[in-house]
Order: C-alpha cells, then structure tokens, then sequence
C-alpha cells in the first residue's frame, strides 16, 4: 500500500475527526508515528488545513468505524486507491510526496540492475529528466552518498509490465545495433566472391572471344588460299584449252594446205 495524495493534510483530518491510533493513522498515511503524535500535540502540521479521505474517495466510513472498533487493524482504502501506480498511469503519474522522493532511488535501482535500458526509457518509467539521470549516473548527485536504490515496481512508480517492456525493447535495439555488422560482413564476403565470379566470366569470356577470333582467322587464311588455288587452276585450265584450240587450228590448217596442194597437182 502506499500513501494517499496528501499524507499530512490527510493525517490532521483523521487525528481531529476520528478515535484512530497514532499507529493506525501512521501506517495509513506512510509517516511515523511520533510524526503524527506531534500533529496531535500541534507541534507540527498546525498551519495545514485537514483533507478528508472519506470525501477524496480513499477510504468509506465503514472502514473508519471497524478500525476504530480493533486498534489492532489497518486502514485498507477503496479499490481505485490501493493500487497507486494504476491511478497513477490514469491520472498522468499524480505520486504522493513520498514517491517524489523515491525517484532517484528508483533511477538509481534501474542503471544498476538494468542497465540495457535507454535513458529516454528511464523518462518514461518513472517520469524523470534526463539532466538527473545524468546525476545519478555519474555520480554528481549532491545526496549520492545518502542515495539508496529501490525497486521501482515496489515503490508504485511503475509496472513490473512496463519494467519488462522497457527491457524487451533494449535488448532488441541492442540486437539489431549488432546484427548490421555481422551482415556488411557477410554482404562484404558475397561481394568479394561475386566479383571474383565475374573476373572468371569475363576472362572466359574473353578467351573465348579470342578463340572465335583466331578460328576466324584461319577460317579466312583457309579460304583466301582455296580461292587463290581455284584462280590458278582455272588459269592453267584455260591456257591448256587455248593451246589444244591453237594446235587444232594449226593441223586443220595444215590438212587444208596438202589438200589444196594435192588438188593443183591432180589438175596439172
């Protein structure tokens, strides 16, 4: 349980409007009993104007009634009051003055226990600066020696579904801030191989293409030579068919002449 809004106001009400004990009262409202005794005695609280919880929604009168009846009981507030930190979270972290100055014991107990959690996440959990976690942190608090951590769950200034959150998250930014190194590892591997890859294609390709060359080349030798050889023996071919023709005409020439000669002798 933990205090109500305004321990002392709330204190001064129940000391002057009820028979509860200093005990009761002080258990209730999270101060000391001699505190609440110097209330009574006007020592300390005289100028604060009493609040009543009954009014306030914090306690009914029936509670009041039974522990007035058994000195031994303990103040229980109504249902939306016991649990503070879910009032809290509704009325935007509205603590009492106890929890106030529970914060840095909190913040304290955070970066000690958990320190994968953000500093912007610390803000959130407990409602808090940067500048005083920076504080606590370094140690330059000027209460640092004094300084006590405390569980900020068991304090009511958050959930231990919060807490949880708060560290589900870290931890993933953690994760993810180290997994790019291992992938530019892997991604600088795939492409050294890769470029190797296409070193190799591109000498076979060029090998190839040098080849094709090269077999083009004795292609064309190949032909220009058989052409070469085609003219010459077409050439020699000729020449032989203008001889045979030449040596024909000359026999017939020749065959023309003796019978021509035969004939002017058969006419003398």
């Amino acid at each position: 349980m933990t205090a109500p809004l305004m321990p002392k106001a709330t204190a001064v009400w129940l000391v002057e409007n009820t028979t509860l004990t200093f005990r009761q009262i002080a258990v209730f409202c999270e101060l000391h009993e001699l505190e609440i005794q110097a209330i009574a005695d006007g020592d300390v609280a005289y100028n604060i104007i009493g609040i009543s919880p009954v009014a306030n929604g914090q306690l009914s009168e029936e509670e009041i009634r039974r522990c007035e009846a058994d000195n031994t009981a303990n103040l229980v507030a109504n249902i939306v009051e016991r649990n503070v930190k879910e009032t809290n979270a509704k009325n935007k972290k509205v603590l009492s003055p106890s929890q106030r100055n529970d914060k840095p014991a909190g913040i304290l107990w955070i970066i000690r226990n958990c320190p994968e959690i953000a500093d912007s996440q610390i803000c959130k959990l407990i409602g808090t600066t940067k500048p005083t976690i920076l504080a606590i942190r370094n140690g330059t608090r000027a209460d640092m020696a004094t300084l006590r951590a405390k569980n900020p769950v068991a304090i009511g200034l958050c959930t231990e579904k919060d807490l949880d959150n708060a560290l589900s998250l870290a931890k993933e930014k953690l994760a993810k801030a180290a997994a790019p190194k291992k992938k530019k590892k892997k991604k600088t591997a795939k492409k050294a191989a890769a470029k190797k890859t296409a070193k190799k294609t591109v000498k076979k390709a060029a090998k190839k293409t040098t080849s094709k060359k090269a077999t083009a080349e004795k292609a064309a030798k190949k032909t220009a030579v058989k052409k070469v050889a085609k003219k010459a023996a077409k050439k020699t071919t000729a020449k032989k068919t203008t001889k045979k023709t030449t040596t024909k005409k000359k026999a017939t020439a020749k065959t023309a002449k003796k019978t021509t000669a035969k004939k002017k002798a058969a006419a003398k």
